[in-house]
């Protein structure tokens, strides 16, 4: 009989709070826990909310009657760390002074290890750990090159939810991720593509600043000789261009709105606006597609396309029709992040693998 493992998984956002407990492999709780914003704005940084989320977080698990003791692993949601490899981390001091210290900027998910850190502390048998954050970097030293010595490509994505739809895609087919070579492709607020050659993601667009397609609320790649003009016009501020670039661009700024549910219900009643500019978002999704093709040398098993917008048939029929060539396309809508965390503190404690350690 499998030994009976608690797992609780935390994943704060810029408004929410994710939690989840899971026993094996089986949801026992889920909640979202919402905070509005009055309440945030009493802090001065991110960090110096972890008190206050943790406090709502044991509040609601003595509501659900959670018994805290059973609980052996706390997976925090990671954060704008240093490049590391994929992978589980025990949360130690070297990973507390970075998520506080945030040289790579401020980000809510940075709340996940230190809030994960501050529960584990008060259990009695518990071990905090973060799990794959954005900042996992396995790129190939070509990918790295941008064009120019004073740039360096960077690998910032959806890293937790591209590896973890990855394995299970390899697990539903009786082949280990480290065997294969997929195209990933994460479809939310921001979009990511990434190439994996056996288990490592060697080359991905940097999602965070918009690199690559646009999204709902990013820009993705735009002309480089406009948008030096327009940084040196003296029309806009350094801030103003970097919300047009991410939180107003994409979808926010051709159509008002960043929800591509209300883009595709009003492109599918006619309006014609909608309708084109959704199109180019799965044109150029397709495009970044098509240019880890030769990443992978032509070698490619799947692509798979998750996330949100996953949700949208028209969407996703407007990708594979433009990429089916290349391989079979798979679709894992949504992004069950919950379990993503929770899964890879049960392997941990299930000695399947071992967490690594955050050096400086």
């Amino acid at each position: 009989m499998m030994e009976n493992l608690h797992v609780l998984a935390i994943n704060p956002g810029s408004t929410s709070t994710k939690i989840a407990v899971f026993q094996n492999t089986n949801p026992l709780f889920l909640k979202t826990i919402n905070h509005e914003n009055k309440e945030l704005k009493k802090f001065a940084t991110i960090a110096e909310q972890k008190e206050f989320r943790k406090l709502i977080i044991l509040e609601e698990l003595k509501k659900a009657d959670i018994k805290l003791n059973l609980i052996k692993a706390v997976v925090g949601r990671g954060g704008l760390i240093k490049p590391i490899e994929s992978g589980i981390y025990e949360v130690n001091e070297n990973l507390i002074n970075d998520l506080i210290d945030t040289k790579l900027g401020e980000h809510a998910s940075n709340l996940g290890g230190l809030i994960a850190n501050e529960i584990a502390k008060i259990l009695p048998d518990a071990t905090a750990y973060i799990a794959d954050p954005v900042v996992v970097d396995e790129l190939s030293p070509l990918a790295r090159v941008s064009g120019h010595p004073a740039f360096r490509r960077k690998s910032i994505f959806h890293a937790l939810n591209q590896k973890a739809v990855a394995r299970l895609h390899a697990k539903s087919v009786m082949k280990a991720y480290e065997e294969m070579n997929l195209i990933v492709v994460h479809l939310g607020g921001g979009i990511s593509i990434g190439a994996h050659e056996r288990g490592r993601v060697i080359d991905v667009n940097q999602a965070l600043d918009g690199e690559g397609p646009f999204s709902p609320e990013r820009s993705g790649t735009l002309p480089i000789g406009d948008l030096v003009n327009m940084c040196f016009s003296g029309h806009y501020s350094k801030e103003k261009i970097k919300s047009m670039i991410k939180g107003e661009g994409g979808l926010v700024a051709y159509l008002g709105t960043n929800s591509a549910y209300e883009v595709e219900k009003n492109a599918m009643n006619g309006d014609e606006e909608s309708k084109f500019y959704f199109d180019a978002m799965a044109y150029q999704v397709s495009k970044s597609i098509g240019s880890m093709f030769p990443v992978l040398k032509g070698k490619v098993d799947a692509i798979l396309i998750t996330g949100g917008i996953a949700n949208s048939k028209y969407f996703v029929n407007k990708i594979i029709e433009r990429v089916f060539r290349i391989a079979p396309v798979h679709v894992y809508p949504g992004e069950d992040e919950m379990r993503a965390l929770a899964m890879n503190g049960l392997m941990v404690l299930q000695g399947e693998i071992t967490a690594k350690i955050y050096d400086k």
